[in-house]
């Protein structure tokens, strides 16, 4: 390498490390012994393999070092480490997590708003935007805007004059595949927030096997790259929360139902807990960190089976009194009973009181009709056949569905009664053999789908560059 190359490589090398060094200051060090950030264990001593050890760690390292003989648990503050007589780079090499690293919070001057409220949508543009992606569930999506925009401007109110905004978290009820979930991705990605997904399942009481209620927070500390502050304006969704009911006729400890209700009050309300950076669970070689739960926002959402039988006895005993009483089968064949639902039904179905308490918006999604099916498959932004005509046109072929064959794939998934989540699989059983054989042919310029390819009588129509054909079904 010539000197002139080596100087006009530098400059982009400097530039380099110096942004590196720029994005280390935004994080705190953490002791690899005793797990305290630099903010309590004071200034870090770093050794090779990107290792941070606090001078009390080293200087007790030191000590032990010198006096081999003397026994480890009687040197004050040394219960909890292990019995080190010297440090081993080999030995540590690998166990500094970068996912461990805390950010340092801003300093207090000067500090800026903690949200804009003129950045956030207005309901009407958040609904809009949801439009885009979500066919159907205008009440859901109503809802969700308002209760979104209330929220972030409780969080940039100003409580001088002793009116406090409560919080407004959500609990949605919707049927398997009706697009809860899909619903909260797209708003978290609209507002540019953390958001973190859980599910219920997994949750028990401290103390068993599984995760601590706690780790919801800390899953939503990972997607704000472990920043306090940002986490603290994050959404939470808890998915599939209709599995932690109260369990009926037990006789055994309910660790996964209503216990993990119980715990679960202190974090919807709003308060300080301990949580686990880079980890699931608590322990003495994870460093912990505080985050206030008062302006995270907590959407709950469950298919909550079985739910309709308990509506439909309500509606009957209010129905079914009087001359003009209505049959006892009026409900039977009402497919959207859910949106019916009332708080005391959530209850009876084994949500305790105080959990549903903290819970204000209570609505409920629809189940997806045919109509809602065929506009599910090419009207959203991220539609299924948008995702396939794109993977085709890398080939160079255009692909087309009739009409006939959208109602004809809507039909099916119907019968399958998993809502939206049909589709993916019918079209990949239909779109395989057409993924495979297309490359194949360098000719082939256009592909239709046809209801007869979808109902098993006939092909796809082919259409080559120079000419038409139909391949055999």
């Amino acid at each position: 390498m010539s000197e002139q190359e080596f100087y006009e490589v530098e400059p982009t090398e400097a530039k380099a490390d110096a942004s590196e060094e720029t994005k280390e200051e935004e994080y705190e060090q953490v002791c690899y012994l005793c797990r305290r950030p630099e903010r309590i264990a004071g200034r870090m001593i770093r050794i090779p393999n990107n290792i941070c050890i606090c001078q009390d760690c080293m200087q007790k390292t030191f000590d032990t070092m010198n006096n081999p003989g003397f026994p480890m648990n009687e040197i004050p503050g040394m219960g909890n480490i292990p019995n080190i007589s010297m440090i081993k780079l080999s030995d540590l090499q690998g166990f500094a997590p970068q996912q461990q690293k805390i950010k340092k919070k801003k300093k207090e001057e000067g500090k800026e708003p903690e949200i804009d409220i003129s950045s956030i949508p207005a309901p009407h543009k958040i609904k809009a935007s949801l439009d885009e992606y979500i066919v159907g569930q205008e009440h859901a999506k109503k809802v969700m805007s308002v209760a979104v925009y209330n929220h972030y401007k409780r969080v940039a109110s100003d409580e001088s004059d002793g009116v406090e905004i409560e919080k407004s978290n959500m609990l949605m009820i919707g049927p398997t595949g009706s697009g809860k979930t899909y619903m909260v991705k797209t708003l978290a990605k609209l507002l540019d927030v953390p958001l973190a997904i859980t599910d219920a399942t997994s949750l028990t009481e401290a103390g068993y096997i599984g995760d601590d209620i706690e780790s919801v927070v800390s899953k939503l500390l990972a997607s704000a790259d472990n920043d306090v502050e940002k986490a603290e304006h994050g959404i939470i969704f808890i998915d599939e929360i209709d599995k932690i009911a109260k369990k009926r006729n037990t006789n055994q400890r309910d660790v996964s139902g209503e216990s993990v209700q119980q715990g679960m009050l202190k974090l919807l309300e709003g308060a300080e807990v301990e949580v686990p950076v880079g980890a699931s669970s608590k322990n003495a070689m994870v460093p912990m960190v505080t985050v206030n739960t008062r302006n995270i926002l907590f959407i709950c959402g469950g298919a909550f089976p079985d739910l309709e039988d308990i509506i439909k006895e309500r509606l009957n005993k209010e129905s079914s009194i009087g001359f003009r009483a209505d049959l006892k089968d009026k409900y039977d064949k009402e497919e959207n009973l859910l949106t019916k639902v009332l708080v005391e039904d959530v209850r009876k179905y084994g949500m305790i009181p105080e959990f549903l308490g903290r819970l204000p918006i209570l609505f409920s999604l629809e189940a997806l009709t045919e109509d809602m099916l065929v506009r599910v498959l090419a009207e959203p932004k991220n539609a299924i056949i948008k995702q396939y005509q794109k993977l085709l046109a890398m080939d160079e072929v255009k692909l087309e569905f009739e009409e006939s064959a959208l109602r004809a794939i809507a039909v099916k998934a119907k019968e399958k009664k998993v809502g939206a989540r049909a589709l993916r699989a019918i079209l990949e059983e239909f779109m395989l053999d057409i993924m495979y054989e297309i490359p194949k042919d360098d000719e082939i310029g256009m592909v239709t789908i046809t209801k007869e390819y979808i109902e098993g009588t006939g092909g796809p129509m082919i259409s080559l560059r120079q000419g038409i054909m139909s391949l055999p079904s």
